[in-house]
């Protein structure tokens, strides 16, 4: 049975902050199945930050997304047909040929998920790379320690939400996070658990940390840079450790952007800023998801998603993720109305 299926193209590069105009949606005929091949229906896809540094066409830790071509990502779907003993028809799989309804997988590029677990799409989050990202921080990166105070920068997003509640069950024993407005800063306290919470949209960052946590900040986790990681630096104590994971407040920078005005503080404090990448640790997968379905099923992690239908609105979700315009896990449902 042959299947057209829509995509999303990358039309152009922008430069600063990217639109609907550098995207197109363009229908597409499915290619048959090669040897040990899946076709995969996608029913869920993920729209992340780092895709905003996919979109210039500059060295990175991953290949720029070309132009003409549709964009990759995260998703995960249902085997409607294979050529592959190890993925069988019906399997659930998670895959990164995201942003198109239908894609053709080489068997070896996909993942069997198990959706008696926890909901597919649970894979995209907190199963999938933001919830690894929070586990791998707080335990290899910027380890917490029985008794840390952490603090966490978009701590109502993907990563900070589960982040805030892991350093908790690490032994933390006061968490902090940041958010944009009393609707985030509010959640961040009362649905994810933190202790505070402090709204970098009214200003004075610096003094609302210290108010949030007057004995300092032993451990941060820094996805915002700039005045966040100013702040953190700042109010950090002595042998802090701060994991450098991303600084969404650059991504749309078009000339240089500076550096915490505060760097020797770092020297003087002795502390650690150390830099990740999430796919140096797919290794602890295995461990992390073990963990966190247990903590899912015994109430103790909760998640919230922000939830657009439909692949035309794939680029909106995109552009809302920069400008913070989701709570918990940005994704896009594909499977709406089929």
């Amino acid at each position: 049975m042959s299947h057209t299926s829509r995509e999303i193209r990358l039309a152009a590069r922008p430069v600063g902050e990217p639109g609907p105009e550098h995207f197109d949606l363009v229908a597409v005929e499915v290619p048959e199945l090669g040897e040990g091949q899946v076709l995969v229906r996608n029913t869920w896809m993920s729209v992340d930050p780092y895709m905003r540094g996919r979109m210039d066409d500059v060295p990175s830790y991953i290949p720029p997304f070309e132009l003409g071509v549709a964009l990759e990502g995260s998703a995960v779907g249902e085997v409607i047909a294979s050529t592959s003993d190890a993925v069988p028809v019906g399997a659930t799989v998670s895959h990164f040929l995201g942003w198109r309804e239908y894609a053709v997988v080489d068997a070896a590029h996909v993942t069997v998920v198990d959706p008696a677990l926890a909901a597919p799409q649970a894979y995209l989050g907190v199963l999938g790379t933001p919830g690894l990202t929070a586990y791998a921080a707080l335990t290899d990166v910027a380890p917490v320690r029985p008794g840390d105070v952490v603090f966490v920068s978009a701590a109502a997003g993907a990563v900070g939400s589960v982040a805030g509640q892991l350093a908790r069950k690490l032994g933390a024993a006061r968490v902090i996070g940041s958010a944009g407005g009393p609707v985030k800063t509010r959640k961040v306290v009362e649905d994810f658990g933190f202790d505070a919470a402090v709204d970098y949209r009214e200003g004075a960052l610096p003094a609302q940390l210290a108010a949030a946590a007057p004995d300092g900040v032993d451990v941060y986790l820094d996805h915002v840079g700039g005045d966040h990681l100013e702040a953190a630096i700042g109010a950090a104590r002595e042998g802090g450790r701060i994991a450098l994971i991303g600084a969404i407040s650059q991504y749309n920078a078009v000339g240089p952007v500076p550096g915490p005005g505060n760097l020797f503080d770092a020297v003087r404090k002795q502390l650690t800023l150390r830099g990740m990448l999430v796919n140096s640790y797919f290794g602890l997968f295995p461990e992390y998801t073990a963990r966190a379905a247990a903590w899912l099923a015994d109430g103790s992690l909760r998640t919230e998603e922000t939830v657009l239908d439909g692949i035309d609105r794939a680029p909106e979700a995109f552009l809302g993720v920069l400008r913070g315009a989701n709570t918990g896990k940005m994704l896009v449902r594909l499977d709406s109305g089929r």
